[in-house]
């Protein structure tokens, strides 16, 4: 008979290299505006120092309302006494980023102030040091920090800027912003003003006659379709925090600085800084609150107090229940198991 030959097999194992897991932080603070020409602070950079270190982060994020120019025509009529339109000098770019900031967000409101000329100033000014913008139609911002790409969606209520109304061309931003980066981080400038607004309503909300977006909805609605981390202000008042699928929501920031512009009495003077940090991967793995209490005239102040640790706390508890995200001791938000 024939031998028979043995046969042998090899099994190459294959490996697929990826990128290590590695962390960042980010901070967030709510709505800032510094003032209307000629009403403006002498040195802006001086006064936002007093909050320069509660922003210190790899990625600092945060709300201009209003616009960086000295040109365009104000979307207010003459005899208008229930229109604001924000503008500042184009340097005071320069002031942001020595406190910090390297996203500022122009979803809002208050983007068009004065027309097309004031949007392409203010990007232009964004752009001249450094700043990432994110919000106009079809902008995404996005930010490399350690290796990692992070990218942000930006949206409020308006055709002017990312629509939160339109949910298939949020959906479409977020698709794309999760091709060209790691992270997603969503903004919502959304939801009723004063203090009246300090409860998520789970409802859509109006103002002024507008609808301004049902925020815990598409706050949903974002971390389903992929977003990491889901930012809001607008209501210039606190609003509490949840967790969701193991995703941080932050429903409002409220008012960050404002020079003479917004009621800062009550609780309409309570502010916040959230902190967190994130894998590469998009995952959570620590957050905080640094408690700020906007003074007379509009200028921000880290709070010895605490005072809107206990005020984010009842909101959070009395709106979400068992998902709420609570400050514990020295600020820090207790991350849940599988976050």
């Amino acid at each position: 008979m024939p031998a028979t030959l043995a046969t042998t097999s090899t099994t190459v194992a294959t490996t697929t290299t990826r990128p290590p897991v590695t962390s960042f932080t980010l901070s967030a603070a709510g709505d800032s505006d510094l003032g209307n020409i000629p009403q403006l602070p002498a040195d802006p950079t001086a006064y936002l120092a007093p909050v320069k270190a509660a922003l210190a982060a790899d990625v600092v994020f945060g709300n201009l309302e209003g616009t960086m120019t000295t040109g365009g025509y104000s979307k207010c009529g003459a005899a208008s006494s229930e229109c604001y339109a924000f503008r500042v000098p184009p340097s005071f770019a320069r002031a942001y980023r020595a406190t910090g900031f390297t996203v500022l967000n122009s979803a809002n409101n208050h983007s068009y102030d004065f027309g097309a000329p004031g949007v392409a100033d203010t990007s232009a000014a964004l752009r001249s040091v450094g700043i990432v913008q994110a919000g106009l139609p079809g902008q995404i911002g996005v930010v490399h920090v350690k290796g990692t790409s992070v990218a942000f969606v930006d949206v409020a209520p308006y055709t002017l800027t990312n629509d939160m109304l339109n949910t298939a061309e949020v959906a479409q931003l977020i698709a794309q912003a999760k091709r060209e980066a790691r992270v997603v981080v969503v903004y919502m400038h959304s939801g009723a003003e004063g203090e009246s607004a300090d409860h998520v309503t789970r409802q859509s909300e109006y103002y002024y006659g507008e609808n301004r977006g049902n925020p815990y909805a598409f706050a949903h609605f974002a971390i389903d379709q992929g977003a990491d981390l889901v930012l809001g202000s607008g209501p210039h008042v606190l609003r509490g925090m949840q967790w969701y699928r193991g995703r941080l929501i932050v429903y409002s920031l409220g008012d960050f600085a404002n020079y003479d512009a917004f009621a800062s009495v009550g609780d309409l003077a309570l502010s916040a800084v959230v902190h967190v940090t994130m894998t590469s991967t998009g995952r959570i793995v620590a957050a905080s609150v640094v408690p700020i209490e906007i003074h007379s005239g509009g200028q921000a102040f880290v709070d010895p107090s605490h005072a809107s640790w206990s005020f984010m706390n009842q909101l959070s508890s009395a709106d979400f229940g068992a998902s709420a995200a609570l400050i514990g001791a020295a600020g820090k938000v207790a991350v849940p198991a599988g976050a």
